[in-house]
């Protein structure tokens, strides 16, 4: 995710970042097959990895709020 990606998801509404959550949960979890077959880096694993905690983060802040 690029430096302008993670402002914008602090202007999201709640339910667009779940929506996006699910969706990157998704592709974390087909990512992860695709590695034990062998057929993936590890970058990739570890960007998704990262943009979900994001997410994770900025939603968690905004339910507290």
């Amino acid at each position: 995710m690029k430096k302008n990606d993670i402002t914008a998801l602090h202007t999201k509404t709640i339910k667009e970042l779940e929506a996006q959550l699910s969706v990157l949960l998704i592709e974390l979890a087909q990512a992860r097959l695709k590695k034990a077959a062998g057929k993936l880096k590890n970058t990739h694993l570890s960007m998704l990895c990262d943009d979900v905690a994001r997410i994770k983060t900025v939603l968690s802040m905004k339910q507290r709020s």
